[in-house]
């Protein structure tokens, strides 16, 4: 039990005894080093619940056989096009795509699509991109758009052939274990 809670929260453990050492070795760092590290955090705490009961509502709401017809095997252009809208309308830092993707797979959606959501999710995102297009301009988001989507299908395809199909099968594994 105890060396369950140990392996689970190891990466903790290590971030607080780096910031202990600095600490020690070099104050005004480590106090940098821990602020940051609280900064981050506090961040954590206060996306990370609406983000759940995002997911929560997506596992509950919709159903495995819808999933699978618009977003898995054979949902072709429609699959493609459904993962980059996912995506693009997202909010928050890249690190809660993952979650996400999470409930994707599990609810049957296609590996290709899944690397599509995740690209659209880093790339794409509406809200930043308004944002850039009001600070660079339009012709500099659209012309960033142009360039970053043919990109994320490409990688997403390369990434999707290089994978092994066991490979694949063992990933959607792990997420059904993690229930």
């Amino acid at each position: 039990m105890m060396k369950k809670i140990f392996k689970r929260y190891r990466v903790f453990g290590v971030i607080l005894i780096i910031n202990l050492i600095l600490l020690i070795v070099k104050p005004s760092l480590g106090t940098s080093s821990l602020k940051g590290t609280g900064d981050n955090l506090k961040e954590l705490i206060a996306i990370m619940p609406p983000i759940f009961l995002l997911m929560g509502l997506l596992d509950t709401w919709v159903q495995k056989e819808t999933m699978i017809k618009f977003m898995g095997e054979g949902s072709g252009l429609k699959g493609i096009l459904i993962a980059f809208l996912l995506g693009s309308f997202a909010a928050g830092p890249v690190y809660v795509a993952f979650p996400f993707a999470a409930i994707l797979m599990k609810k049957g959606s296609k590996f290709f699509n899944i690397l599509i959501f995740i690209g659209a999710w880093s790339a794409t995102k509406i809200p930043i991109s308004l944002f850039e297009a009001s600070v660079m301009g339009w012709k500099f988001m659209l012309t960033r758009y142009a360039i970053d989507i043919p990109v994320i299908i490409l990688i997403a395809y390369i990434t999707d052939k290089i994978i092994s199909p066991i490979e694949k099968e063992t990933i959607y594994e792990n997420i059904k274990n993690l229930e």
